[in-house]
């Protein structure tokens, strides 16, 4: 379990980031953070990937502490950041090199598969379209089978068909080994589309406005009643000056 204990974060410059902060996420669950600009987001997601650490309190995986980057916890960011050098297998299989080659071999291969690019590991990342790139950057985080993988607004820069069909390789990527997913996102309906819960973050300083459930069984139709009510229940969480910020891309 990844256990987030009573966090907060204060910069050197007296901005307070995230006050008393306490979450306890699921083996396996898929957790939404959502938001406003400046409640402290990534924040959170840097400090559970162990790139900085909180002024106060502790986060922990599986009872150990986590004060740096942990081999158990991966992260993609908003992009790909492949390696201009690497083929397209390579990329995949850059974090994976520990592992024995036939092993390592048959990963890749599979990992291929699900993103939809078998007999193409040999290409280069300038030749991958944006969507296509963010489909290796998943693969090359899950391929190595964390226990945590951290999401921070992956789809954010991609164009809204391009965006569903990610959400779409990303939940089947998941399902191989179901690891625990937390996604920053500003797209409520992205959080309703892919979380079991969803954070919604309040800002000055960023702390927890609720946690809601998302019962209805994936894949998920918009428009939904109840998904449509969590989604109401979001929107007053975040109050009037907020609401903007959270708007998918797609409807600006």
């Amino acid at each position: 379990m990844l256990r987030i204990e009573n966090i907060g974060k204060t910069y050197p410059s007296g901005a307070q980031a995230l006050a008393n902060l306490t979450l306890n996420v699921r083996p396996a669950e898929i957790l939404a953070v959502v938001g406003g600009s400046g409640c402290g987001k990534s924040t959170l997601l840097r400090l559970i990937a162990g790139l900085d650490r909180p002024s106060t309190g502790r986060i922990d995986l599986d009872g150990e502490t986590v004060t740096a980057p942990h081999p158990a916890i991966g992260i993609v960011f908003q992009e790909p950041r492949l390696l201009a050098w690497l083929s397209v297998a390579e990329n995949i299989g850059f974090g994976i090199a520990h592992v024995p080659r036939a092993e390592r071999a048959a990963r890749i291969e599979a990992a291929l598969q699900r993103i939809g690019l078998a007999g193409h590991g040999d290409r280069w990342p300038r030749e991958l379209s944006g969507g296509q790139a963010q489909r290796v950057a998943l693969a090359r985080a899950l391929v190595a089978r964390p226990r945590v993988l951290l999401l921070d607004e992956p789809f954010s820069a991609l164009d809204a068909f391009t965006r569903a069909d990610l959400q779409d390789h990303l939940l089947s990527l998941w399902e191989d080994t179901r690891p625990t997913l937390v996604l920053v996102t500003h797209d409520i309906d992205e959080a309703l589309l892919l979380a079991d819960r969803i954070v919604v973050m309040q800002p000055h300083p960023g702390r927890i406005g609720a946690l809601l459930d998302v019962t209805r069984e994936r894949p998920r139709a918009p428009g939904a009643p109840d998904v449509e009510t969590l989604k109401r229940q979001i929107l007053n969480v975040l109050g009037p000056i907020r609401r903007q910020a959270a708007v998918p891309a797609a409807a600006e």
